[in-house]
């Protein structure tokens, strides 16, 4: 895994935390909770090249 990925994700959750704190004490409830779930879908897409390695890494360990 590359170390800048890891970066990226890191970067993206602080961003999205302190955005969150501040729509929820504005109450803006609904959009906080929006921005969490885009928040986790982007992580999602940015580790789907890794977890595909990973799925293929497990079918040729157990020879699926």
């Amino acid at each position: 895994m590359d170390i800048t990925l890891l970066f990226k994700i890191c970067g993206v959750g602080m961003l999205i935390a302190v955005s969150y704190q501040i729509l929820q004490r504005s109450g803006r409830d609904e959009q906080a909770l929006l921005l969490s779930l885009a928040g986790v879908v982007f992580v999602l897409l940015a580790l789907m090249d890794q977890i595909g390695s990973l799925f293929h890494e497990i079918r040729s360990v157990f020879g699926l």
